[in-house]
């Protein structure tokens, strides 16, 4: 190696090593700087209300469904993804579900939340076991799967108590269908402070479906932002946001695709 090459060996050796050194100080700045914030994008703009679930329409109806109830429906406020139907004939009140309904939602990619409302008074532990064993014995008629929730229908001028909703909170939960609750939860109701009396586990573990607020009657494309008010604990998944529809005979709702995993 003549002199000219020896000069530009030694060049390059001390830039590589400049540059290795570098590197090494950057290294070791991050190292020492762990309050040094992450390079990951966060949205600061992001609402607390924003939900990632999917929300999706529906209605109930204490009325059979028929070929010309569902295409009133369809026709006047859109295809409805959910539809809310009574276990068993009350006279009068509503009619139950029977196989042929049944079978004639399912065909038409209708899932059915099932609905019990055999009682007017929610009051005592005794009487919430015996209401949930006779929900439990209507739904093991129909054939209705494990899984499925049954929500108790508990009307606003209804006595309500927390051991109703403890016994049928219990009972519903040994069972293979799960507890569930339908009323309006506004912050004064009594049904919220019945709620607010049950033990820790049925206030974290029951579903709840609240008719509160109350709003006017959509379409399913005019449908308002989905804010239900209910107990904040429970797993509040459905909200029936109006009542008495002028046509056919419903009620409408809004749900977080959570129900999903409870209607049949």
């Amino acid at each position: 190696m003549n002199k000219h090459e020896i000069v530009a060996f030694i060049s390059i050796l001390v830039l590589l090593v400049g540059v290795i050194f570098i590197n090494a100080n950057n290294v070791g700045n991050k190292t020492d700087s762990p309050d040094s914030p992450p390079t990951k994008d966060v949205d600061n703009n992001k609402s607390d209300t924003d939900n990632s679930n999917t929300i999706i329409w529906g209605v109930d109806s204490a009325s059979y469904t028929d070929e010309s109830l569902y295409q009133c429906v369809v026709e006047h406020f859109g295809q409805p993804e959910i539809w809310g139907r009574y276990l068993g004939d009350i006279e009068g009140v509503s009619a139950g579900l029977d196989t042929e309904e049944v079978s004639y939602l399912q065909e038409n990619d209708i899932r059915i939340l099932v609905i019990y409302n055999h009682f007017s008074d929610a009051t005592g532990y005794d009487h919430g076991v015996e209401e949930a064993k006779q929900a439990i014995s209507f739904a093991e008629d129909l054939d209705i799967p494990e899984g499925v929730a049954i929500f108790g229908d508990i009307e606003p001028d209804y006595p309500v108590d927390s051991a109703f909703i403890q016994g049928w909170y219990d009972t519903l939960n040994d069972s293979k269908y799960e507890p569930a609750l339908y009323g309006v939860f506004n912050e004064d109701s009594p049904l919220i402070e019945a709620y607010n009396a049950t033990n820790q586990d049925t206030q974290q573990n029951i579903l709840t479906w609240t008719a509160y607020p109350q709003e006017e009657t959509t379409t399913k494309e005019n449908a308002p932002t989905y804010h239900p008010q209910g107990p904040s604990e429970s797993l509040l998944y459905g909200w029936q946001y109006a009542i008495d529809a002028k046509q056919c005979n419903i009620d409408t709702n809004l749900f977080s695709d959570d129900i999903l995993d409870y209607v049949w």
